[in-house]
């Protein structure tokens, strides 16, 4: 198993995979860290959808043209899930606060899902397993990804995770410098040499990608961001949330 230092600063995201499957011991251990991430309250308003079957990851490729899907050996989906506890709470007869009609309510489950998921992706890395998140499958047709789940009310996708043993190993992409990702005590006053030291990155990953290894392309980091902002505004998440139980009022 790989230590604490490798699996941190030399993930990559994998989307070509061997054959070979992923053992029951090691689907464990990812089990085990998923469960064991930090969440809000020990409420764990999160669950997650472990896909092993093969038409059903060639259906999810199908609808969205990531590949990754079709060639993982499992493919897991992360949920926010109110679904579980309110039927608990109905149960022993408790009354319902419906905390998911709230802005915070749907970024709480979020947030625990997103935690749940980067525990799965260390606990892969450590295992020397490849990963790759998949945000696409929240926003490419989300009421269909309900249907073909069976997405009870009260749960959403909010990303999804390809595992496999990897077949490529990825050049690291440069990340943002630590001047610019961290600020002391307050946010960032100095707005010029923030933007400065910004617009140097851009630099860097216009560089990286004119020359790293898999395909070039002449990117470079705030129009390619911009582009992909710009497909947001068509998404109609709000809708989607309002049909999965979610009538976000404040």
């Amino acid at each position: 198993m790989l230590d604490v230092k490798q699996t941190l600063l030399d993930r990559t995201s994998v989307r070509r995979y061997e054959r070979e499957p992923i053992t029951d011991e090691q689907m464990a251990f990812i089990y085990d860290a998923i469960r064991n991430c930090p969440n809000s309250y020990n409420g764990q308003q999160y669950s997650v959808i472990d896909i092993d079957d093969q038409d059903l990851k060639e259906q999810l490729y199908e609808l969205t043209g990531q590949k990754q899907i079709k060639t993982c050996n499992r493919f897991l989906v992360f949920l926010s899930d109110f679904n579980q506890i309110r039927a608990l709470a109905e149960k022993k007869g408790l009354e319902w606060p419906e905390v998911e009609d709230t802005m915070d309510g749907v970024l709480l489950g979020t947030i625990d899902a997103s935690l749940a998921m980067m525990s799965a992706v260390t606990a892969a890395e450590a295992l020397g397993l490849g990963s790759n998140c998949i945000g696409y499958l929240r926003t490419v047709d989300p009421a269909k990804v309900a249907e073909m789940l069976k997405l009870p009310k009260g749960v959403f996708v909010v990303c999804g995770l390809a595992i496999g043993v990897p077949r490529e190993h990825p050049d690291l992409k440069p990340k943002k410098p630590a001047s610019v990702v961290f600020s002391r005590n307050c946010y960032h006053q100095d707005r010029e040499k923030m933007v400065d030291e910004l617009e140097k990155y851009d630099e860097v990953v216009k560089e990286y990608n004119a020359h790293r290894a898999g395909g070039t392309t002449n990117n470079d980091w705030v129009a390619h961001i911009l582009n992909y902002y710009s497909h947001v505004l068509d998404y109609r998440i709000l809708d989607y949330l309002k049909d999965q139980g979610y009538d976000v009022k404040k």
